[in-house]
């Protein structure tokens, strides 16, 4: 546990001082938000997670996102327990990522008030797999904090996520992930 913080921490640090060798401000948060939501006929599966540690550059668009798995919670601890244990096995794959770029960041003013928006794209890794994905995020610019906001679907077979046969109804193949962070220029 104390292990994967430490490598948790590590790698958001070293991700900021490339991100500051770069002329332009840093923005992050170590308390975004990622919620999934799983719907089907048969049952509705929605967690949390509100210990997302996440960077921007404003100078080159860079973008990163590191989440603990195991952080994320849902309604019922049963849920929760087969969440970590049998499909995204926490233990053996404790997190996920993502590294990518806000593809048009020289259209995001950082330091004006307003609502922009932005192509997202880049790499999500979760249970060692690697998959290109994208979206259009939403920028809002608000004294000193920039909020991001943005929502993308993922089929967990794309993840090696195995759904055994006998819950297989209550699971979507489509998995809407909502993404919600304050980011804080870093000084």
């Amino acid at each position: 546990m104390r292990q994967i913080t430490i490598i948790t921490l590590a790698t958001i640090a070293l991700f900021t001082l490339a991100l500051t060798q770069h002329s332009g401000g840093v923005y992050k948060t170590n308390t975004g938000n990622i919620s999934f939501f799983s719907h089907t006929p048969v049952e509705d599966i929605a967690a949390e997670n509100h210990k997302v540690k996440t960077a921007f550059s404003s100078a080159n668009g860079k973008l990163q996102f590191s989440v603990l798995i195991k952080d994320f919670e849902f309604e019922k601890a049963l849920m929760q327990e087969h969440f970590n244990e049998n499909y995204m096995e926490s233990t053996k794959y404790p997190k996920a990522t993502f590294n990518g770029i806000i593809e048009n960041i020289n259209t995001i003013k950082t330091t004006t008030q307003g609502i922009y928006t932005a192509k997202v794209s880049g790499k999500l890794t979760m249970k060692n797999v690697t998959k290109q994905v994208s979206t259009t995020a939403t920028f809002t610019v608000k004294k000193d904090i920039v909020n991001a906001k943005a929502v993308f679907n993922v089929n967990p077979a794309d993840y090696n996520v195995k759904i055994p046969k006998t819950v297989i109804n209550k699971i979507s193949d489509n998995i809407k992930i909502s993404i919600d962070a304050d980011y804080a220029h870093q000084h």
